[in-house]
């Protein structure tokens, strides 16, 4: 096998679904089936519901995110593949920390636990952005729109996980609340993007 084979986006893009894939199936298999028949039996699985939902919602927003990021790229070099590891690594741990958080009834200590290592995957994206955007013509307006953008929305978010944690021995609620809301801003389109289209 050629060492360019080995250094294409597909490759690397088709090993970081496998990953991702697997982490969000790890997540499902913390959920508990409840030992009574009843409404009550599910209210009293709340901790890991909720915890099992807002992890899967992070999991799909990297997933998505990394899937338009490696789209630009033509070429991978060494320091985007360790880059991507480290991604696949902060992503592979979010089921331990979920189970964590929801089988101890989202206590203070590990909401800012799970808020911490949020902010742990935040940064490993943002070193694999600057990572990708080393390959990415900055002469193209829409790219550099792209890139900016980026950065400041996960910048935003390592701010906001790191009030999370913060917050969160004083607040579990507000931390949680936090992370919901760093969530919602990923679904929330780039005004970059809408203002290109606007002009096309």
């Amino acid at each position: 096998m050629s060492t360019k084979d080995e250094l294409s986006p597909n490759r690397l893009e088709a090993y970081s679904d496998g990953v991702i894939a697997v982490a969000v199936t790890l997540l499902v298999l913390d959920l508990k089936v409840p030992h009574h028949d009843n409404i009550a039996g599910l209210a009293e699985q709340w901790p890991l519901f909720v915890s099992y939902l807002l992890s899967f919602v992070f999991v799909s927003e990297y997933w998505v995110n990394h899937h338009a990021l490696i789209h630009l790229l033509k070429k991978v070099d060494t320091r985007i593949l360790w880059s991507n590891i480290l991604l696949l690594f902060s992503i592979s741990m979010i089921p331990f920390f979920t189970a964590f958080m929801g089988e101890n009834h989202i206590s203070a200590f590990t909401v800012a636990a799970y808020s911490a290592w949020s902010l742990f995957c935040a940064v490993s994206y943002l070193v694999l952005i600057a990572a990708v955007f080393r390959h990415v013509d900055m002469k193209d307006e829409d790219k550099r729109c792209m890139r900016n953008a980026s950065i400041a929305k996960v910048v935003v978010a390592q701010l906001l996980y790191l009030l999370a944690v913060v917050v969160a021995f004083s607040n579990p609620a507000a931390a949680l609340a936090l992370n919901v809301f760093v969530a919602t801003m990923y679904f929330l389109p780039n005004s970059w993007l809408e203002k290109r289209k606007g002009k096309k």
